[in-house]
């Protein structure tokens, strides 16, 4: 089996990849900036961290957007943190537009007026640990109770148009879409690769997940239209 890893230049990727290889010893894990290599692999996983108008920049320059959104549609892909929320149509990160592979926008967190249930302040960006309620079954959760422990590290959060693609919510302090899952495409919010047992269960279960794919819908026919001219 051979997974990429996309490398557009943005976040640790090495962390993920490492956490890949010990889930799945047997498999050939790629950290790769070629979008021939990334069409060539059996499963891609497509991480990040960083502002959202640098990254779409980076993954522009390394020619690599349409091979990101072929495999959203074709092979098994899972998307993190950023790359959960660069799936979307456009940011409230410097009004960026996104992949427009799944419809809906990403929000900031309010900047004031964040407060946990005994009153406390809450901070910005969503820093440290906090629980998944598992809203959708499937097969990603395999082993995994809800209510589990994830590690986050953001300061912005996806909406999709459609709440039937949500496969995961966390409260900050109110409810938002922490994962996601669409066919053969799945995202989270947190880092699965930080996140101890649960977050290697969830990578074991990508790693042996037998994804079942549609048609490209309209939004990724737009995504694919979006691309810049050479």
């Amino acid at each position: 089996m051979h997974i990429a890893v996309v490398d557009y230049g943005m976040g640790n990727l090495r962390s993920v990849a490492k956490a890949i290889e010990h889930v799945a010893p047997g498999a050939q894990v790629e950290v790769t900036s070629d979008p021939a290599r990334v069409a060539a692999a059996d499963r891609v996983v497509f991480p990040g961290q960083g502002a959202m108008p640098d990254c779409m920049r980076e993954l522009d320059a390394r020619g690599l957007r349409g091979a990101v959104i072929e495999a959203a549609c074709a092979k098994p892909f899972l998307g993190i943190c950023i790359g959960l929320q660069m799936l979307f149509e456009r940011s409230e990160e410097g009004d960026t537009p996104g992949l427009g592979i799944l419809a809906g926008r990403v929000r900031r967190f309010p900047a004031t007026g964040l407060r946990d249930a005994d009153g406390r302040k809450l901070k910005v960006p969503h820093m440290g640990w906090n629980r998944v309620r598992q809203v959708l079954a499937h097969p990603l959760w395999r082993g995994i109770p809800s209510e589990s422990r994830f590690y986050f590290v953001h300061s912005y959060y996806v909406e999709p148009a459609d709440a039937t693609i949500t496969a995961g919510s966390t409260a900050y302090p109110f409810d938002f879409t922490s994962a996601v899952a669409k066919a053969g495409l799945f995202a989270v919010q947190f880092h699965p690769e930080k996140s101890h047992a649960a977050g290697l269960g969830l990578l074991a279960n990508f790693v042996n997940w037998n994804a079942q794919f549609a048609a490209p819908d309209e939004a990724v026919v737009t995504g694919l239209n979006a691309m810049p001219s050479k």
